[in-house]
């Protein structure tokens, strides 16, 4: 009887051991699947008009941000490594919004990094630009790192500048949706999945204990996904056309 039990204790545990590699699994590439759709979408309309590329901006502060919070906290390397993959994600959406504004582009003016000019802040027009924005911030946070990485106050901000940055997630989309009033050329599987996601995400924050500014991140990205899930019912007269 004793065995039976024992046996029984085993496959559960082996069972809650799988479910736990699963689980970080999708936390690891979750993240990046919402993104698919709007890849897609640009691809499909040869348009950014309807992505808003501060999104790309905002996960890259943040992850970029979270990596150098890992360093001084060192929490679950699953979310370490959904930082990497949402890096790498946010430089392709990148890429492809670059080569499809070119192509489109009538004016054979181009706007870099060098210029310094505020006016076309993310607006560039080379992809290289977005690569060395994000070098010269892993550089200064590198910097800074060293210097104060001793400080529990200093890798305790890190961690609310890397959550607060990541809940702002869906913010610049949800003004670009406002400002064009209108939704169009934005995917609403993306946001359906951020949704998703975020739900899922939160739920795991709480369960595995993670610091505390995640959760409260996850719960102000859900609150920002059904804002804009309410102006695509507010501006779209036909939304089984844009789910379709």
């Amino acid at each position: 009887m004793d065995e039976e039990v024992i046996l029984q204790e085993e496959a559960a545990q082996g069972s809650w051991t799988l479910l736990s590699l699963l689980a970080s699994l999708l936390m690891v590439f979750g993240g990046a699947l919402p993104y698919v759709p709007q890849y897609q979408e640009i691809q499909r309309s040869s348009s950014t008009e309807g992505f808003s590329t501060r999104v790309c901006l905002v996960l890259l502060i943040a992850n970029i941000l979270r990596v150098f919070f890992w360093i001084g906290k060192q929490f679950e390397l699953t979310l370490l490594l959904q930082s990497v993959v949402m890096i790498l994600t946010m430089f392709a959406m990148l890429h492809l919004c670059c080569t499809v504004q070119n192509s489109n582009r009538v004016s054979t003016k181009q706007h870099r990094i060098t210029d310094l000019n505020l006016q076309y802040f993310w607006k560039w027009s080379a992809f290289e630009d977005y690569l060395l924005f994000c070098f010269g911030l892993a550089v200064l946070c590198s910097v800074v790192s060293l210097l104060l990485m001793d400080s529990g106050v200093f890798v305790e901000t890190l961690g609310s500048l890397a959550v607060t940055f990541e809940a702002m997630l869906g913010l610049p989309q949800l003004l670009q949706n406002f400002n064009n009033r209108s939704t169009k050329g934005m995917s609403v599987k993306m946001v359906l999945l951020w949704t998703a996601g975020d739900v899922f995400k939160t739920t795991y924050f709480i369960t595995n204990q993670s610091p505390v500014q995640f959760w409260l991140c996850g719960s102000v990205q859900i609150l920002i996904d059904v804002a804009i899930l309410l102006q695509v019912l507010l501006y779209s007269q036909d939304t089984r056309v844009k789910l379709g």
